[in-house]
């Protein structure tokens, strides 16, 4: 199954009609045609079963058949991780978090951040991308950056943990986490949290926490994390 995306559609609506760009991939490039069978999510969980009333490559028309509503993931996951100093590992991170599942992404500007200006465009529409790609019906919530000591002066719904390299008392991630419970999870920058962060995260009761054996670098970390939290709670 082919998945298109529309984040306007609803279940009250009968028909719409895709914008320019999305309508010339429709039909100049995929060659379909009026009568043709689209499935379109608005990435709230949603699938909607369309079909092509106008072929048109600018205003491409479609009527809507039928509708089905994915079950809501009976987890949040929240990922805040700083962004990489080469943009293509973030955007990585990205593409696999969303295959994996991840609900929601927040990018944080830390101490050792070499990445401080960080534009999402391009990122929102990765997610975009690797959402039709795995055929999920949610996409995650990208929230624009902000600073790390913003960042953890919010109020976050279940655990809350931070995975930093410091040699001191870390609990295992995997032994820790809990099924069907919202998660908040901090993944620091190439040159890791600095002491202070770290030590302001356990102050807002972050637990520290390792994510194996080995050194990971960021986005490899985000993406452990992710999988973990996803293959914890397949079964549920």
């Amino acid at each position: 199954m082919q998945l298109f995306y529309n984040q306007n559609i609803t279940e009250t609506v009968t028909s719409f009609v895709f914008d320019k760009e999305e309508s010339k991939h429709i039909i100049k490039v995929l060659r379909k045609k009026e009568g043709d069978v689209l499935y379109v999510t608005n990435g709230f969980g949603y699938l909607f079963t369309t079909e092509i009333t106008i072929a048109s490559d600018n205003k491409c028309t479609v009527k809507i058949n039928s509708f089905e509503k994915q079950e809501t993931p009976k987890f949040h996951l929240h990922i805040a991780v700083a962004p990489t100093k080469m943009n293509e590992r973030y955007e990585w991170f990205l593409e696999k978090a969303t295959e994996i599942g991840i609900q929601e992404i927040t990018p944080i500007i830390c101490e050792h951040s070499e990445r401080k200006v960080i534009k999402t465009d391009r990122f929102q529409k990765i997610l975009e991308s690797a959402m039709k790609q795995s055929l999920h019906y949610y996409l995650p919530k990208l929230n624009e950056p902000i600073a790390y000591k913003d960042f953890i002066k919010k109020e976050f719904n279940g655990q809350k943990f931070i995975a930093h390299c410091e040699e001191t008392d870390k609990k295992s991630l995997k032994n820790e986490l809990e099924v069907c419970e919202d998660v908040t999870i901090l993944i620091g920058p190439e040159g890791d949290f600095s002491i202070k962060e770290i030590q302001l995260a356990i102050e807002s009761s972050f637990i520290p926490v390792s994510l194996g054996n080995t050194r990971l670098r960021t986005e490899t970390a985000a993406i452990v994390a992710c999988h973990s939290v996803v293959f914890k709670n397949e079964d549920f």
